[in-house]
């Protein structure tokens, strides 16, 4: 039997809750690398989703950094599926522990390999740590010292590379509404 997990379920509630009016919201049959397809209302048009959902390891780290960032994830991808995912976009779910809704990085499949290529080269198996801010930000920390998770969480931190601020939350959802509501 074919369930979906937690994270495509915040996904797919987030979406029917957001744009209900707008999108519909689909769950396959069987395990083919999409996990959720949204449709508009007329369902002509298409976006299809991978969705991975992390834990907030968060609550190990110091009162600073409790204080100023959401959620500190980790995930792990596989090269070639990345590399064979048939998905238009990626979807991580980072479910901060004290707040009461997950922040989203809804990333394009091409930027994230790209960002992947950036950051890891060609490794096969990619560790990727995704670290939001009370402040949306999102960084992939996963290379990072404790003093750059310090910088992050005063606001001071820089690196382009690294920076996935652009896909988070609302700022990520507006590639979808782009092909959507077209």
């Amino acid at each position: 039997m074919f369930t979906i997990h937690a994270g495509e379920y915040l996904v797919g509630d987030y979406i029917e809750r957001t744009f209900g009016k707008r999108w519909n919201v689909w769950t396959p049959s069987k395990d083919t690398g999409i996990d959720l397809l949204v449709t508009d209302k007329k369902n002509q048009r298409t976006v299809s989703l991978q969705v991975k959902f992390g834990k907030d390891f968060l609550p190990g780290k110091s009162a600073e950094l409790r204080k100023q960032l959401s959620c500190h994830s980790w995930f792990t991808l596989s090269r070639v599926k990345l590399d064979r995912s048939e998905a238009e976009f990626w979807v991580f779910v980072l479910p901060g522990f004290a707040s009461n809704k997950p922040d989203f990085i809804v990333i394009p499949t091409v930027k994230l390999r790209w960002h992947m290529d950036e950051i890891y080269g060609h490794k096969e198996n990619l560790q990727v740590y995704l670290t939001s801010t009370k402040k949306s930000k999102c960084w992939e920390t996963r290379t990072l010292r404790n003093e750059d998770l310090v910088k992050i969480a005063r606001d001071t931190y820089e690196n382009p590379k690294l920076d996935l601020s652009k896909y988070l939350n609302g700022a990520g959802w507006n590639a979808l509404k782009a092909k959507l509501d077209h």
